[in-house]
């Protein structure tokens, strides 16, 4: 769902239950379109599967901002490329990505002998 379509669903059935216009409308929670514009934003954002958690932890791999924000970015383009299972490199960093859930599966710090396999693609940077 694109920008245009969440603004047209909320503010057409926020428009109809108000009978207001559009300047302030709020859901019936509440929320300004701002506030479902920013939950959709942050929805955008690679999560991390339990298994994915789990292997950060064990292998004490902690990553900058900088590194989160180029790990996101490096799965859109995986997106805008049809990718389903990606491998995504940053820096030293291996993840395994699975793009249509936006869900890191896999993580890892020690790539120099590793094998990846069941991914249709690979974004180093």
């Amino acid at each position: 769902m694109n920008i245009e379509q969440i603004r047209d669903q909320y503010l057409g059935t926020a428009l109809k239950n108000t009978g207001s216009s559009r300047e302030g409308v709020q859901d019936k929670a509440g929320r300004t379109f701002g506030d479902i514009f920013s939950d959709v934003k942050a929805a955008d954002n690679v999560r991390f599967s339990k298994h994915a958690s789990k292997r950060l932890d064990s292998r004490e791999i902690s990553m900058s901002d900088e590194q989160w924000t180029r790990l996101n970015e490096a799965t859109g383009k995986a997106r805008d490329k049809g990718l389903k299972e990606s491998l995504v490199m940053v820096d030293n960093l291996a993840f395994i990505v699975n793009v249509k859930s936006n869900t890191v599966v896999t993580a890892l710090n020690d790539t120099e002998r590793s094998v990846f396999t069941n991914i249709d693609g690979a974004i180093i940077g």
